[in-house]
């Protein structure tokens, strides 16, 4: 790790400053900012989407332009927003948990957040190059490897592998993190929830990433250089790219739900002022869905043929998985018993993800009934469930931390009258968009398809979930201005303006490059709590008489911090640059050899860059 002096670097300002930061703080500002933009892209691609569905025979979209849309869309919810949405809360927040200073490989981190940056660009692109990727965010052959004069499934195929790049680093370097710069006393049981769920995310996405990225290489070359991985009419096998996904895409599912359930975790203990009820249990519920949900993988295969052998195994599997998520929702529930309630936004976004996740999960169940799941496979009743999962449930959980932690990160506070107005319109909104989408599939609406004709009996249900939409978007609208408001001219948060209970509540807001004056030495679950208050005679908790909140005394002498560096950024850029060449060969090459040079040229000044600044010195 490269080190040098903290104060100037790290309290850099203009947008060089952000370009060269290796501040894990910055970099989760960087990943949140940049998700929140691609979150208004995938929710304008939504409400196209269902504009064109609001009515029979709908002619907002052709038929082209809406598998475009409905293909990016998802890729972006999913890869672009949900994921690293969740990596923006670890990277702020896990080292602070931990009592750390840092990550354990900053430079590592901010290469993974250029790489995010830029593969996320390099799918977007596409757009403008003959149009997006249109088949599908789950590519299966052979709408994936049909060969034209489009490039469209290129980019998303290499854009995909990208992303995956960026992943698999930070995944490293959350692991490392966890196991190596952990402050004295701070043992893994001690760890925070959301620490936790970072860690059990970080690696599932190391041992499911490789696995899609191998069908992701092969759909490439099966396009560009005639191989027949998934050509049916040539020996190959397009079932294998589903098993090739869905090893990937169910894990994944619960890379997107992990984060909110650990901000969860946190946000209810906080607001209901008692501890997190059955805490192990919640860790060890994590612990077994990241286990167990690489054994579910072909329930979303119960259409292909598996046969019954198989298809009662993974029904089993899936039916099993749903028990470390119930613990989860009666550990919520039993910390919400008896609590002193604070019913702020945040408690409402964390109530509502509880309520939402439920009606997803109970719909999920549905699917581990073969039979059930023949029927529902290819209907809206599947995109119901996804949603009311990862928008209900994801989003809603996300939106909690935003509210929790903003205060932390900007040191101003998020208003509480517009961020109830923004919970109530999303609540409704999400409802309304939906919950109908439940009955059309249950009356036989099938996904994935551009219009419906007339007298089919889906005119009504769509036209609700059309408006719901809208109103979801007026929520949405309404946090934007929320923040820019509170961020502009709100109210000055102290260091713990939620009586906290954890360690990233400690030093000032928003904190200092340095994190903590003194690293602290953890004593307890909830440390900081345990600081603050104790128990009385009669088993009643109170303010301990010694406590004294921390001032800020800035940095102890002598200090290191690891210094800024381009060499991050320019590898990242020569990364894009060989992967776009790759898209369009043969003459590509000439770009890919040019960006093969660029990434050397900034991995290699990165390796070097110590012995030159020492040098100099």
């Amino acid at each position: 790790m490269t080190t040098t002096t903290a104060a100037p670097p790290a309290t850099g300002k203009g947008i060089w400053s952000w370009v060269t930061t290796t501040d894990h703080k910055r970099i989760g500002i960087l990943y949140g900012v940049t998700s929140i933009f691609f979150f208004l892209v995938g929710g304008i691609e939504a409400l196209l989407i269902r504009s064109q569905l609001a009515l029979p025979n709908g002619e907002i979209l052709s038929a082209d332009a809406y598998n475009q849309l409905f293909t990016m869309h998802a890729t972006t919810m999913v890869f672009l927003v949900v994921m690293p949405l969740g990596a923006a809360f670890t990277n702020y927040f896990l080292p602070l948990q931990l009592g750390a200073r840092d990550v354990a490989f900053p430079r590592m981190n901010a290469l993974s957040y250029w790489i995010f940056i830029f593969g996320g660009l390099f799918l977007t692109i596409s757009f403008f190059v003959g149009g997006g990727p249109d088949g599908g965010w789950f590519g299966y052959a052979p709408l994936s490897t049909q060969v034209g004069e489009v490039v469209r499934m290129d980019y998303w195929a290499l854009g995909l592998i990208v992303l995956g790049v960026a992943s698999i680093a930070s995944s490293v370097n959350f692991i490392t993190t966890v196991l190596t710069v952990r402050a004295p006393g701070m043992t893994l049981m001690r760890m925070p929830v959301f620490a936790w769920m970072s860690f059990i995310i970080s690696f599932l996405l190391l041992f499911s990433l490789p696995i899609v990225s191998v069908g992701l290489f092969q759909v490439y070359f099966d396009r560009n250089l005639g191989t027949l991985f998934f050509d049916a009419a040539n020996g190959g096998d397009p079932v294998l790219w589903q098993h090739l996904f869905w090893l990937f895409g169910h894990p994944e599912v619960y890379v997107l739900i992990l984060p909110a359930m650990g901000i969860v975790s946190e946000v209810l203990p906080t607001f209901a002022r008692k501890p997190l009820f059955g805490r192990t249990f919640v860790i060890f519920s994590g612990m077994a869905i990241g286990f167990m949900g690489f054994g579910v993988w072909a329930h979303h295969m119960f259409t292909t043929g598996l046969g019954p052998v198989a298809e009662a195994a993974f029904a089993l599997t899936t039916m099993f998985i749903a028990v470390p998520t119930g613990v989860k929702i009666f550990n919520w529930l039993g910390t919400i018993w008896g609590g002193s309630l604070r019913m702020n936004t945040s408690m409402l976004f964390s109530l509502g993800f509880i309520f939402l996740f439920v009606i997803g999960g109970l719909s999920g169940v549905t699917h581990a009934v073969v039979p059930a799941d023949a029927q529902q496979h290819d209907t809206y009743y599947v995109v119901a469930h996804f949603h009311y999962v990862l928008f209900g449930g994801a989003i809603f959980g996300i939106f909690s931390g935003i509210y929790y932690w903003f205060p932390k990160v900007s040191g101003k506070m998020l208003g509480e009258r517009l961020g109830k107005w923004n919970f109530w319109t999303m609540f409704v909104g999400m409802n309304l968009t939906f919950a109908p989408m439940h009955i059309l599939g249950l009356n036989g609406m099938p996904r994935r398809t551009y219009r419906y004709g007339e007298g089919l009996g889906f005119d009504l249900w769509n036209m609700v979930a059309t408006i719901g939409s809208f109103v979801l978007a007026i929520g949405v609208l309404l946090f934007l201005i929320n923040a820019w408001r509170s961020y502009r001219r709100g109210e000055v948060a102290g260091p713990d303006p939620w009586d906290g209970r954890t360690l990233e509540w400690t030093p000032s807001s928003p904190p200092p490059p340095h994190n903590f004056d003194e690293i602290p030495v953890v004593q307890a679950e909830d440390d900081f709590w345990h600081r603050k208050y104790g128990v009385d005679e009669h088993g009643r908790t109170v303010p301990r008489a010694d406590y004294r909140p921390p001032v800020p005394g800035g940095p102890p002498a002598g200090l290191h911090l690891p210094s800024p560096s381009y060499y991050p950024f320019l590898s990242a850029f020569g990364m894009f640059l060989t992967t776009m060449g790759l898209v369009y060969v043969p003459w590509g090459l000439l770009v890919t050899g040019l960006g093969a040079v660029v990434m050397m040229w900034g991995l290699f000044g990165w390796s070097m860059e110590n012995l030159v600044r020492e040098h100099r010195r």
